[in-house]
């Protein structure tokens, strides 16, 4: 018998604990997990039909409240539909394009069409600029004075268009108006004339939408990391430098959907137009394209002229938010 004592298969370690054959692998065939080839994943199958079976209902609801109506809109503007159409004493006849060639050989419709773009343009940079930067300052102020400038801003928000229109009037009345009270300017009236009736409507309309875009970007900062801003101010950089070189890239996404929808909400206005100047203004000095299409619809009984000026604007609006979403794709931009 030798005097070498026999090893058994599982010989004890060097700490007491036996050895399996995993722990006598070599080191190669002991790998981490993280270091093996990921397992083959089943690629997923098509979704086919089942995500538009999800969204049918609200297509539904879609096709009827935006669908047909467009289509109706579409088909008046190349009818002749007045009221003697509407009332059945003529028959509806096919005009093609002649009401568009009509429309557009009107001197007043360029005009109107002219003050609408500059209005609107105006109030869209007005919007955004203050909605921008309301929600820098909701950033530095106490979460007291936010919370207060939260709940105006949302009261701002949630007043109806008519309501707020008629306060505006009561507010800048050359009689009653607290406003003239207060500068001096005795029975001055700011609807008589034409520049300082858009400016009065401007300042409506910038505050019943600014708080859109105060809280949507307000949410877009919150969602910036701290250490970049940090990292700014650390740099020397104010506020102002701040926004230019930092937020305002960074919220680019954020800032093109709200400038969107300001776009499309101001250049369509119609409530305190009509309510502030009195139905456009004296002799129509302050019409824009959705009075002048009311006016001509109704207040003159020229339906397809009135439809024709609505598919106009929804060309307009269709064109600018194509162009621009062309012109962010070029520059690589994510939306």
């Amino acid at each position: 018998m030798s005097v070498r004592h026999r090893t058994s298969a599982r010989a004890p370690a060097r700490n007491g604990a036996p050895t399996s054959a995993r722990d006598r692998a070599p080191a190669r065939d002991r790998a981490p997990a993280r270091d093996r080839a990921p397992a083959r994943v089943r690629p997923l199958r098509h979704p086919g039909w089942t995500p538009w079976l999800y969204l049918a209902p609200a297509l539904v609801v879609l096709a009827g409240l935006l669908v047909y109506p467009v289509y109706q809109l579409g088909l008046i503007s190349v009818l002749e539909y007045t009221q003697a159409q509407v009332s059945g004493g003529e028959p509806t006849s096919f005009q093609g394009l002649a009401n568009y060639a009509e429309l557009l050989g009107d001197a007043q419709f360029w005009d109107v069409l002219l003050a609408t773009v500059v209005f609107a343009g105006c109030c869209v940079l007005g919007t955004v600029a203050v909605g921008c930067g309301l929600a820098v300052l909701l950033t530095r102020i106490r979460a007291l004075p936010r919370l207060l400038l939260m709940l105006a801003a949302l009261g701002a928000w949630a007043t109806p268009a008519i309501t707020g229109s008629t306060v505006w009037v009561f507010l800048f009345d050359p009689d009653f108006g607290p406003v003239n009270r207060m500068l001096g300017l005795g029975d001055h009236s700011w609807t008589y004339g034409r520049y300082s009736a858009f400016t009065l409507v401007l300042l409506e309309v910038v505050w019943c939408s600014f708080p859109l875009v105060m809280v949507v970007t307000y949410a877009g900062i919150r969602a910036v990391p701290g250490e970049v801003l940090e990292a700014a101010a650390l740099d020397g950089a104010g506020v102002w430098r701040t926004w230019r070189s930092v937020l305002a890239p960074m919220l680019r996404p954020v800032l093109i959907v709200v400038t969107i929808q300001s776009v499309i909400w101001d250049f369509k206005v119609f409530t305190q137009i009509y309510v502030m100047t009195d139905g456009g203004g004296i002799a129509g000095q302050n019409l824009v394209l959705n009075v002048y299409a009311y006016q001509k619809a109704f207040a003159s009984a020229e339906y397809s002229l009135g439809s024709a000026i609505g598919v106009v604007m929804l060309l307009i609006l269709l064109a600018v938010t194509l162009v621009y979403l062309k012109l962010l794709r070029r520059n690589g931009e994510e939306i």
